[in-house]
């Protein structure tokens, strides 16, 4: 197992208007990583989808709140967390809502609000989502096709 290289940490109001800061960062990253132009666009698109999704669902009723971006950097991956402690969801329940999906999907055939779901799944090679105390959303992408399977994992904690 790969150590830990370094860990960045951005605390961002949960706004829209703060999603092209991470996705800068996050360019930045990636580039200094080795990532190739291609590899750092997917993981723009998939970051900034679960940001906005933070943005719009977590703090619905007093617009206010945080999400903290964390990028997780090792030798041969990029780990991203992106996490609120505003409105959990039943990740599954919604997934069922949205109907199936797999890599094959085309994406007219999605339910408005899948997209981004499948986005994330479909661009990054692990997404994990919790939804305990808020939503945590931890994808990862390794450099240089080290990819050892696509791996989507939903886990639901409810207070005891």
């Amino acid at each position: 197992m790969k150590q830990l290289v370094d860990y960045i940490e951005v605390k961002m109001p949960a706004k829209p208007e703060y999603v092209g800061v991470i996705r800068l960062t996050l360019s930045g990253i990636a580039g200094r990583m080795g990532y190739s132009y291609e590899e750092i666009e997917d993981l723009k698109i998939a970051v900034s989808e679960a940001c906005t999704n933070a943005a719009q669902h977590a703090y619905k009723e007093d617009g206010g709140g945080e999400t903290i971006v964390g990028f997780g950097i090792y030798d041969n991956k990029l780990e991203i967390m992106i996490a609120d402690s505003g409105e959990s969801f039943n990740f599954e329940q919604t997934r069922d809502k949205l109907g199936p999906y797999s890599a094959t999907s085309a994406t007219d055939q999605l339910v408005e609000g899948g997209l981004g779901l499948y986005l994330m799944e479909t661009l990054m090679d692990e997404v994990h989502v919790f939804d305990h105390s808020g939503v945590t959303v931890f994808m990862v992408k390794y450099l240089s096709g080290e990819r050892a399977g696509h791996d989507t994992t939903i886990s639901s904690y409810e207070e005891n």
